[in-house]
């Protein structure tokens, strides 16, 4: 029995930073790094064109001084903010109030608290106190497939269940220039801050994805691939060399799992413009066929969990036919996959 996605909704920042604002911004931290011309480079290709941040660039979160108390505060902060409009937001293109939702789903990687995104937005949102919960708190990237995989295990369980969605991540106070790597520099213009949301059901209640089944898999050995570290200064996203080709050695087992059938579209969450472009070469997409992931990328930027919900946003202003088979999949820390079988519901 297919999970249904509701139309979903995505709030970003409210300020907006063009990749040349970030240029400079480097250019003047930076001015006596050895590989600065090189670091220049590789962020004006990095693909994104500008990126919403919920607080100027020049704020002591962001491209300041502020310690790791005060960026994880104000990440989850903003984070709770972004994610109560857009759950509200979200509940009302279902058509629903807080008082019909049985479960929620978070998940959210920058800042910490406890009690944690989950608990808050019960809150904010006036939704029942018996209302079942699932918080992940550390998939990053990821998060937004992996929420929703959450999800129709949830409505698996109780088919007539309204299960909440929310993805939220606040990146920009992962931008610290005490990281001085060619990693850090590249993440710096990589990433944004947003929060998406959509309610999944056991049957339609808006136009969407139709979830058939779910897969995870985590590639052995990764551990180092993508994680996050906390030092005094705050919170830091770090890489290896063979990071980038992480996606491509997941795909044999994707691919696998997807067996013979076609796809005719696919939500890629928009890491970068290589596991956009690998993930839709293994799936036999053309550029056509990804437009809404690259276009994410370029205005939005990659905006963690978050993104794959305005991906799929991007998906209802302009749908596949009804019928479509496609696939969502996500790429995250670990090095962890997750990913959907489904087909669009008109």
């Amino acid at each position: 029995m297919p999970a249904f996605v509701s139309s979903p909704r995505t709030v970003f920042g409210s300020h907006k930073v063009t990749t040349d604002e970030i240029a400079d911004n480097i250019r003047a931290h930076h001015h006596d790094h050895p590989r600065l011309s090189s670091i220049l480079r590789v962020v004006g290709n990095c693909g994104v064109r500008t990126r919403h941040f919920t607080r100027p660039l020049i704020s002591p979160t962001v491209s300041g001084t502020a310690d790791v108390h005060e960026r994880t505060q104000a990440a989850f902060d903003d984070a709770v903010t972004m994610s109560e409009q857009a759950a509200t937001a979200a509940l009302a293109a279902a058509g629903l109030t807080a008082g019909d939702i049985d479960a929620i789903v978070t998940t959210h990687s920058t800042g910490w608290a406890v009690p944690n995104l989950d608990i808050h937005l019960m809150a904010r949102l006036g939704l029942r106190p018996t209302v079942r919960r699932v918080a992940l708190t550390t998939v990053a990237c990821a998060g937004g497939v992996q929420s929703l995989v959450r999800a129709s295990d949830l409505i698996a369980a109780h088919p007539d269940s309204k299960v909440l969605v929310v993805a939220a991540e606040v990146l920009s106070t992962s931008y610290n220039h005490s990281a001085t790597t060619m990693e850090a520099m590249i993440y710096k213009a990589l990433f944004a801050d947003a929060a998406g949301a959509a309610v999944v059901t056991g049957t339609p209640l808006t136009a969407g994805l139709a979830i058939e089944d779910t897969f995870e898999y985590t590639l052995p050995d990764s551990l180092d691939r993508y994680r996050g570290r906390l030092d005094a200064r705050g919170m830091h996203f770090d890489s290896t060399k063979q990071a980038p080709s992480a996606a491509a050695e997941t795909f044999p087992v994707l691919m696998d799992w997807l067996g013979p059938q076609n796809v005719d579209f696919a939500v890629i969450h928009p890491g970068g413009h290589r596991i956009i472009s690998d993930a839709a070469k293994a799936l036999g997409l053309d550029a056509h066929d990804i437009r809404h992931s690259v276009d994410t990328l370029t205005d939005e930027g990659n905006m963690g969990g978050a993104s794959v919900f305005r991906v799929l946003e991007r998906t209802h202003a302009a749908p596949p036919a009804e019928g479509a088979h496609g696939v969502s999949v996500a790429f995250g820390p670990g090095f962890a996959t997750a990913a959907l079988r489904c087909h669009w519901q008109a």
